[in-house]
């Protein structure tokens, strides 16, 4: 059954306690941007598909993905949390895709092929979720870490992504 009607209240549960708490609680609102997050990752991941992306760079976002879910669980309270390897992992995805491109010196106008715009597009979504999770509260320091890692993991992927398609991109003229 897709549907309960226990939430037709405006509350919702989590993990390990029979406690309900409105949907606009700052838990809730971290926990749906994650899921955000995690659905424009899974858009970004499809797109590498139709597009031949490289599968390591296909298997990266889908790791990224693997990871949000954890976090998801770690603030709704079921006791799962990352661990030290999926931070390292993350650093070592973005030094990779860093030794592919040539670092801009200025901020980057997105839209240099659809697919780094995408990328870019998760990249604001993960600075807005990191956001929230922090005004939520209730994870540990390595999530906190990695949910900092992940935006800078996804800058390289869009700047790789520019880079791999020759597309120049673009600075603000200001």
């Amino acid at each position: 059954m897709l549907y309960t009607r226990r939430g037709d209240d405006g509350t919702s549960g989590l993990f390990g306690t029979k406690n309900r708490f409105p949907k606009d609680s700052l838990a809730f609102e971290a926990l749906g941007t994650l899921d955000e997050l995690n659905s424009f990752i899974g858009v970004c991941r499809a797109h590498a598909c139709t597009k031949n992306m490289p599968v390591p760079l296909i298997n990266d976002l889908l790791n990224m993905q693997e990871c949000l879910f954890i976090i998801q669980a770690e603030l709704a309270g079921s006791g799962k949390s990352l661990e030290p390897a999926h931070l390292m992992s993350l650093e070592r995805t973005t030094d990779e895709y860093e030794n592919h491109i040539d670092n801009p010196h200025a901020f980057i106008i997105s839209g240099a092929t659809e697919f780094s715009a995408l990328l870019d597009y998760a990249r604001a979504v993960s600075r807005r979720a990191e956001r929230a999770v922090v005004r939520a509260g209730s994870v540990q320091p390595l999530t906190h870490a990695y949910l900092n890692r992940l935006s800078s993991a996804l800058y390289a992927l869009a700047r790789y992504a520019s880079t791999r398609d020759g597309a120049k991109e673009l600075s603000p003229s200001y």
